[in-house]
Formats: structure tokens, C-alpha cells, sequence
């Protein structure tokens, strides 16, 4: 028998449109129940309330952690959700193909044309002459956004969200085991499509780094289940660059040594990790390859960060100009900041050479800032070091802030 905030609970999410969820099952074979709304219910029946320590797994065990991202990239699932008649055609949301700007995503229809994010739209226009070009609605992203992450806490209290269109879940709170964390994931997936209209990857694992490996494996709207005891198992065959922490320089070094895959790298012995990928960061490395990830969930503060940026018709290297541009974007980030109501208190400065290369500069202070005229200082201290560092003409320049906080902890005067 159902308690009734339970039996409610079952109601509300079978009257979401689907009284059993398709479910896509993973390579370990972890059945999804017929009913699978309905055990959610049972999971969160009063004074049945499972946790993770009375699952029966490993005691040692951390809370399963799931990572949503989101509709297979904010923008994309918003164009199309918006005109249906994008979903069949080649989709690039980004700037003008015909000046200076760069792809911000795609969907699948453009991918099958080798175009991706941070190309060039030129170069993507050149791969597919008849794709569509939709500039970035930001303000209609964070909106649908919102409507997202509010109904993902309805269903999972306990979120760290890391961005616009991605984050993690605990559901140690509501499932007691891999088979509930499945249907926890399920009812996610449901009530978002119901709500919003867009679809969400996802994945279920003991820690974090194989939980955002699973969500990037079906995508778009998948769901893959890695139970505790299967996370080296399940990374091992993967190509060694979709661990997250391997860039392309690091790619690159272990490509030279035939570490192709995460389980090439998982088996080295210390001396060849010292060789091959020096000093902590190795560690940490072939840690995650073996699915080991101490990191728990940050709930203190959203870790979203705000930034505007810009690419140039020409190459700028006049300095007045560049440091207009970034007065004129730190002055947006400001206004963002104060409509939020927040502060940040580290302020990055991007800059993007003629050759594609980039680099950014970043401060951290002691005490969050919404000043436009400081956070401008800042930029413009940080393109003189950058430019210091490597002089040369800039393509593109951006202020990003990051480190929010819902209230103004100092006033800060100068910096």
C-alpha cells in the first residue's frame, strides 16, 4: 500500500503521458521494470525512504550521481523546438558565415558534415552550402533553461548545476539501488519532455566522471546505466580522448605511446604514468580511467558564469580599440550580474589570435564585484598581459565572470 503523498507522486508522473517509459537498455544487462513510475512511487513511500547506505551494494559505496545534458545542447533543442522544420535540415546556431563567426553548435543533420562547435561558420558553410544559420537567442536559452532545471529538482532535489544545459544529480536520496536510479532517470527524462518539450541525455553511475561519460554515450536522448563495480569496464574500450581532463595535447602524447583507449591508459604502471603524463595531473587521470572520482556534488553556489564575446570582421591589434570592446562587453556582463542579482569574483578575459589559437587571463578576488568599470579595469589589465605574453592581432576578444554568489559579501572599491 502507497502512502498517499506517494500514490499522488505515481498519479502526477503517470499523468505526464506515458504510463511506461521506453527505456534504452545499457551493454550490462540491468532490466528496466515494468512499472517504472509506479517503483519511483514505492522508492519515496514514507518511512521507506531509501539512502545509500542501506543498499545492497558495496557499504562503502557513494550516491549514485546522474548528469543531465540537457537537449542535446540548449540552442539546437530550442531552434528546433521552435520550427519543427529544422529538425530534418542542417542547423548551425552561430555567427555570420559570411564575416568572422564561429559555430556555437549544430545539430545532427550538420554533423554528418563534419561541422562541430568553435569551427569557423565560413568553413562550415563551405562543408554544407545549404545549411541554416540561426544567431544565438541567449535570453530565450536561459528561459527554457529555467523551465528545465525547475522540473529536474521536482524530481531530484539534491542538484549541482555546471552550466545552462548540464549538471549533476544525487539520487542517493530517492533510489536505493542502480534498478531505482534507473527509474529515477526515466522519470526525469519523462517529466522534462512533458514540461518543455525537449529531450535530455543521461547517465547513472557511482561518480561523477563516468556518469558524464555515460550521458555522452546516446546521445541524443539516451540513457545509459553504469552499476557500481562496472565503471573501468565500461570506460576501457572508449577512445582515450572522451575522458574528460584528456585535451589534444594530452591526446597527442599518449596517441605517440599507443594509449589509444581509457583502458590503455588506466593500465599504466607508475613509471610509465611519470613518462608518458607527469606530476598530479597524470594521476588524476588514470584515476578516472579506472572510474575512480572522490568529487561529491558542490551545492554552495551555481557555477554558471556569465560572458559576452566578439569576433572582428579584421584582426584588431589597436590597443584603444580592443580595450572599448571590452569595456562595451564587461558593462553587458555588469548589467547580467545585477539583473540576476549576483556578484563574481573572478573575471576571465579571452583572446583569440589570427591563427585560431587562444588565450584567456583570469583574477580572482577576495570579495564578489557587479561594477561595470572594475570588471572592465580587469579585462583590460588582462589583455595587456596576454598581449605581453604573445603579441599579435586578435580576431576575437570576450569577459566572462564566474564564482557567483547571490549577495554582495564587500563593497569592493578598488582592485
Amino acid at each position: 500500500m502507497l502512502a498517499p503523498s506517494a500514490r499522488r507522486l505515481d498519479h502526477e508522473l503517470l499523468g505526464l503521458g506515458e504510463a511506461r517509459v521506453q527505456v534504452e537498455l545499457d551493454a550490462f544487462g540491468v532490466d528496466a521494470p515494468e512499472r517504472p513510475l509506479a517503483r519511483l512511487a514505492r522508492c519515496l513511500e514514507v518511512g521507506h525512504r531509501p539512502v545509500a547506505a542501506a543498499r545492497s551494494l558495496r557499504p562503502d559505496e557513494e550516491p549514485a550521481s546522474l548528469l543531465l545534458d540537457e537537449p542535446h545542447s540548449l540552442g539546437r533543442g530550442v531552434e528546433e523546438l521552435e520550427n519543427p522544420e529544422l529538425r530534418t535540415q542542417p542547423l548551425v546556431v552561430g555567427g555570420d558565415p559570411r564575416g568572422r563567426g564561429v559555430v556555437a553548435t549544430a545539430n545532427y543533420v550538420a554533423r554528418r558534415f563534419g561541422i562541430h562547435s568553435a569551427m569557423s561558420c565560413a568553413e562550415a558553410l563551405r562543408r554544407c552550402p545549404q545549411a541554416v544559420f540561426v544567431r544565438p537567442r541567449h535570453s530565450v536559452y536561459r528561459e527554457h533553461s529555467r523551465a528545465v532545471w525547475g522540473t529536474v529538482r521536482g524530481v531530484v532535489p539534491t542538484v549541482e548545476q555546471t552550466g545552462i544545459d548540464e549538471g549533476y544529480l544525487d539520487v542517493g536520496e530517492v533510489a536505493g539501488d542502480f534498478l531505482a536510479a534507473r527509474v529515477v532517470a526515466e522519470a526525469v527524462r519523462t517529466a522534462v519532455r512533458a514540461a518543455t518539450s525537449l529531450t535530455c541525455s543521461l547517465g547513472v553511475a557511482p561518480c561523477k566522471v563516468v556518469a558524464k561519460v555515460a550521458s555522452d554515450a546516446r546521445k541524443p536522448g539516451g540513457l545509459v546505466v553504469v552499476p557500481s563495480g562496472k565503471e573501468a569496464a565500461f570506460l576501457a574500450p572508449l577512445a582515450v580522448r572522451r575522458l574528460p581532463g584528456v585535451g589534444p595535447k594530452a591526446e597527442e602524447r599518449l596517441g605517440s605511446a599507443g594509449i589509444e583507449t581509457i583502458g590503455d591508459l588506466a593500465a599504466l604502471t607508475d613509471d610509465q604514468l611519470r613518462r608518458f603524463l607527469p606530476g598530479s595531473v597524470g594521476t588524476m587521470l588514470r584515476d578516472r580511467a579506472r572510474g575512480i572520482d572522490p568529487r561529491e556534488l558542490e551545492l554552495d553556489t551555481e557555477r554558471i558564469s556569465i560572458s559576452v564575446e566578439n569576433t572582428f570582421e579584421r584582426d584588431i591589434s589597436n590597443r584603444e580599440r580592443l580595450h572599448d570592446e571590452l569595456r562595451g562587453m564587461a558593462t553587458e556582463v555588469a548589467e547580467a550580474l545585477q539583473r540576476r542579482g549576483q556578484v563574481a569574483r573572478t573575471v576571465t578575459t579571452k583572446l583569440r589570435y589570427a591563427d585560431f589559437s587562444i588565450r584567456s587571463r583570469s583574477t580572482s578576488l577576495e570579495a564578489g564585484i557587479d561594477a561595470a568599470e572594475t570588471i572592465g579595469d580587469l579585462a583590460c589589465r588582462q589583455l595587456d598581459r596576454g598581449l605581453h605574453d604573445r603579441p599579435g592581432a586578435l580576431r576575437l576578444v570576450g569577459v566572462g565572470v564566474s564564482g557567483l554568489a547571490d549577495f554582495r559579501q564587500l563593497a569592493l572599491d578598488t582592485v
